[in-house]
């Protein structure tokens, strides 16, 4: 079983869309959204929930009115200036500044204040038309994208073994952060999207440091590559520098957006045009390395 994960250095870079279309290419596989913190390949997929989870993705402080006394400890205390009063002058948590480190919980000499936990996110095990999808939803702000991340991979991975299932295919998320390191800690090879913008070689120089760190394989697709010929060839030195392999080249094609509306992959969409058939030679050349 081989785990291909899918990655951008920066949003927009068309990871998804790809991600999505390979899913058309290949076959016996189990399907993973790691993007969690906004997770779309969903949107794509079409997917029927058979299972849900909580995910407790940490803790953050209540302070109880009918016992605190306004003593002022518990702000002394806060290394993150989250407790101010309130209209009514009395002392409260403001939930998004609260780190969740339980500090002035233990310092309240009135027991007054306590620590609940996050449930605001969940996780899922879902069929669809490519086979089984585990995805997840983050609400706005919450934290542990990693730790979440890396639960939604080791039930995909349980899943691939019951099933024996050929290929994880993880759809990641953008940039370098924690939920991109949860994705590419033990995978077998990532898929690099880059975009033919300096901001999009820039990030995926960042990223590229990033999974060498991990001597994980590296492949490379330049998504829209014909619309910055002078950007491209940049792209293109850039990876022959550095022995990246260009497994494809995609074209830029409005028929890609069209494709997403009617909620479909680039490859059911338009089958035998050539951006379509260029998915089929990319999986190839992954599979066969």
């Amino acid at each position: 079983m081989k785990e291909i994960t899918i990655l951008s250095g920066k949003g927009g870079a068309g990871k998804t869309s790809v991600a999505a279309a390979i899913a058309s290419v290949a076959k016996n596989a189990v399907f993973c959204d790691n993007d969690v913190d906004a997770a779309d390949l969903h949107l794509i997929f079409n997917p029927e929930i058979k299972e849900t989870y909580d995910f407790d993705s940490g803790t953050v402080a209540v302070i109880d009115p009918e016992v605190c006394t306004n003593c002022g400890l518990c702000v002394e205390h806060c290394h993150f200036d989250a407790i101010h009063p309130n209209s009514s002058e009395q002392l409260e948590v403001n939930p998004f500044q609260c780190e969740g480190c339980r500090l002035c919980e233990r310092v309240c000499p009135e027991n007054a204040i306590e620590s609940i936990h996050n449930n605001n996110n969940f996780w899922y095990v879902s069929e669809t038309r490519f086979g089984k999808l585990v995805h997840a939803k983050m609400g706005p702000g919450e934290e542990n994208s990693g730790k979440l991340v890396t639960e939604v991979r080791r039930k995909a991975k349980e899943i691939a073994t019951d099933i024996k299932a050929d290929f994880i295919i993880n759809d990641g998320p953008p940039g370098i952060g924690c939920s991109a390191i949860a994705s590419v800690t033990g995978t077998d090879v990532v898929l690099l999207v880059i975009e033919p913008t300096l901001s999009g070689l820039h990030d995926a120089k960042r990223l590229v440091v990033l999974v060498n760190s991990f001597n994980i394989p590296v492949y490379a697709v330049i998504n829209k590559y014909d619309l910055n010929s002078s950007v491209t060839k940049k792209v293109e030195d850039y990876l022959i520098e550095n022995k990246i392999p260009l497994v494809g080249n995609l074209p830029f094609n409005t028929k890609m957006v069209e494709s997403m509306i009617h909620g479909k992959t680039i490859v059911e969409y338009i089958p035998e045009e050539n951006i379509s058939k260029e998915f089929y030679s990319i999986w190839d050349k992954i599979i066969q390395n």
